[in-house]
């Protein structure tokens, strides 16, 4: 057990047996009482015993001594009156200047051309425990604004006013956090206070110097882009002269590789011309063979022909004298039965002269009635008799009637 909470034990026991033997009286009842109820209150506002949560350092200094110690997480006797505590977090705290974030803010920043503007800046710190313990008296109860927030202003503003506001903005940005951690760090360490981090957040612009210097990012980047443009078509220039000489090589060695072929392709011809020659002589002599004995069998083929036709002719002329005397015996017998038959005509025509009319009326046609009359003997019209006009009937035609009638 803690020998100050022992001896602070046997103390309250002593006061309370001595309250008890004052109490034992009737004169010090009163006194009695009241010494235990101011002591109860005291008590109840200063309680002897405090507890230190995680995360936070507690230093207990003696009033009387001067004699100061350092607790971590737990639980610790404090005498009343006699010692006095003090908490710290040990935890990273932040620090933000909002007056100086906005460029129209009320303590802007000032950059070397004497511009107004401002500038998210975060400061993380935390107090360090092993020079707490040296540094507890010296150090106010609040640290933020009455030890980091002077160190802070202190070399932020003197900083910024080394550099343009196109620097600040833009091209030394991480300089300038190093050099304020550089130079706030043994500030802040001098008083026991250890920096963790020192951050650049937005840059709050005057709002001409933004037009002017976007005006100027617009120009910087057609320029830039102008540049990569030019890269870009040199690059392609070059691309298509690369391209241009793998096609040479690639046509060149297409070239060689059908030289190549074409020479291979030779050089198998003429070794198979060597084979093929020969073959081809053999062929040649066959061919004259085969036209020679072709020959031979159309001239054999040909005077067969000839025979076979002399031998026609003379049966064709023979067959021909044959049917011509057999026309010519047959012309001598058709003549003969004409003549035979013309003299019979002849008679009967001689006999019969009606015969004539009575022909010529067959031969003209079947449509054509003929009436046969006897032609007058006088030399008459020969319708005279078709008229009714009757002649007398000579003798010779009388005989002529006679022969009908008795045909």
């Amino acid at each position: 057990m803690n020998p100050r909470l022992n001896a602070l034990t046997q103390m309250l026991g002593r006061a309370f047996r001595s309250t008890a033997t004052t109490l034992r009286s009737r004169t010090g009842l009163f006194v009695g009482t009241a010494a235990i109820a101011i002591g109860s209150y005291w008590l109840l506002v200063h309680p002897p015993v405090q507890t230190v949560a995680g995360g936070e350092v507690v230093i207990r200094s003696n009033q009387l001594t001067g004699e100061t110690s350092q607790h971590r997480e737990g639980t610790l006797f404090v005498l009343p009156g006699l010692h006095a505590l003090h908490r710290y977090s040990l935890r990273d705290q932040v620090y933000r200047p909002q007056d100086s974030a906005k460029a129209n803010g009320p303590a802007p920043f000032q950059s070397v051309e004497g511009l107004s503007l401002g500038v998210d800046l975060t400061i993380r710190y935390a107090i360090d425990p092993t020079r707490l313990a040296s540094t507890a008296r010296s150090l106010p109860e609040d640290l933020g604004a009455e030890v980091v927030k002077p160190a802070v202003q202190g070399v932020i503003y003197k900083t910024f006013t080394r550099y343009t506001v196109r620097e600040i903005f833009s091209a030394k940005r991480a300089e300038i956090q190093a050099q304020i951690e550089a130079e706030l760090k043994p500030r802040l360490a001098a008083d026991g206070i250890l920096l963790r981090t020192v951050q650049m957040g937005q840059v709050d612009l005057p709002a001409e110097y933004r037009q002017g210097m976007d005006r100027l990012l617009a120009q910087e980047l057609e320029t830039e882009k102008m540049r990569y443009t030019l890269v870009l078509k040199a690059k392609q220039v070059e691309q298509t002269a690369l391209e241009g000489e793998a096609e040479r090589v690639r046509r060149e060695k297409a070239a060689l590789a059908a030289a190549n072929e074409q020479v291979i392709a030779a050089r198998a011809q003429e070794e198979a011309m060597k084979h093929v020659l020969p073959f081809k002589e053999k062929q040649i002599q066959q061919r004259q063979l085969e036209a020679e004995a072709e020959k031979q069998s159309r001239i054999r083929a040909a005077e067969g022909s000839a025979q076979a036709r002399r031998i026609e002719a003379a049966g064709e002329a023979e067959s021909r004298q044959k049917l011509a005397d057999a026309e010519g015996y047959r012309l001598e017998r058709v003549g003969k039965i004409a003549s035979a038959q013309m003299a019979r005509d002849g008679a009967l025509i001689t006999k019969h002269p009606l015969l004539i009319q009575k022909t010529l009326a067959d031969k003209l046609s079947d449509k054509i009635a003929v009436i046969i009359a006897p032609p007058p003997s006088d030399g008459g019209f020969i319708g005279a008799a078709l008229l009714g006009k009757l002649p007398t009937p000579a003798p010779a035609a009388q005989a002529v009637d006679d022969t009908k009638e008795g045909n």
